[in-house]
Order: C-alpha cells, then sequence, then structure tokens
C-alpha cells in the first residue's frame, strides 16, 4: 500500500491550470474570429477536373451578377460577393427566413498548370461556373546529340 500526502491545494491549481488552457483556447477562437473577413454565410461549391480545366461549380441562387467578383491574386482565385434580401414576407401568426443572407467569400488555391489569364466565369440558373484552364504543355520531341 502506497501512502500519498494529501495536498488540498493540488486540486485547485490543477482547475487553475485548466481555466488558464480554457482561457488561452477561447482567446485563439475570438482572435481567429476577430480576424477573419466579414462573411455572414460559405456557399455550397462543387469542383472537379476535366482534362483541359478545372471547374469551380458555387451555389448562388437569387444572387445578381453584378453583386459577384472573382479575382486571382498570388495563386489564389477568391470569389465573393452579397445575397441581399429583397423582401420581407410577414403574415399575421408567422414570421420566417430560412435562406442565408448577406456576404460571402470563397477562396481556392489553383494548382500550378492553371493559365490564370484565360479563366472564364458564366452564372446560370443560380449556379456561378469557373472554368479555370489547364496551361498548354508544348512537349518537344527529344533531340539527338551528335557526338564529334
Amino acid at each position: 500500500m502506497n501512502l500519498t500526502q494529501f495536498d488540498p491545494f493540488r486540486e485547485f491549481q490543477n482547475i487553475q491550470r485548466t481555466f488558464e488552457v480554457m482561457n488561452r483556447l477561447f482567446g485563439a477562437v475570438e482572435k481567429a474570429a476577430a480576424e477573419a473577413p466579414d462573411v455572414d454565410f460559405a456557399p455550397a461549391v462543387n469542383t472537379r477536373e476535366a482534362d483541359d480545366a478545372y471547374y469551380i461549380e458555387v451555389d448562388l441562387p437569387g444572387v445578381k451578377k453584378e453583386d459577384i467578383s472573382i479575382d486571382v491574386k498570388d495563386n489564389v482565385l477568391t470569389i465573393s460577393g452579397e445575397r441581399k434580401i429583397e423582401e420581407e414576407r410577414k403574415g399575421d401568426d408567422f414570421y420566417r427566413v430560412e435562406s442565408v443572407y448577406g456576404k460571402f467569400e470563397r477562396s481556392f488555391t489553383l494548382p500550378e498548370d492553371v493559365d490564370a489569364d484565360k479563366i472564364e466565369a458564366e452564372a446560370k440558373d443560380g449556379v456561378l461556373t469557373v472554368r479555370i484552364p489547364k496551361a498548354q504543355v508544348v512537349e518537344k520531341a527529344p533531340k539527338k546529340i551528335e557526338i564529334k
């Protein structure tokens, strides 16, 4: 049988350490939230690759083309914009809005093999499709070197 000396302050020190860890964690979360862009929602995105291009499809029902911005900087493609509330519908005994409105922003790191100058975008039926063409790699035929 092992005897241990009872220290009533040890439990308080353990609780204090736990609170310090929690405070650091919550502080990091608050800092990340404060540094995050002013974004209200993140629209659903599908990405796919074809032989000649990469595609990003963003679900943006109710968002006008004029309210969407697509930028490329430092090999990162950023799609941002805003879905605005057209009208509020109120009834005598209900009030309900399930759609998300406000600003959004999604960023994608582009692969190395893209031609960023030829990126195209089209909005149709509430879906924004961004086509990112792959760079054309010209393979040169092997060259035989003659030995003299």
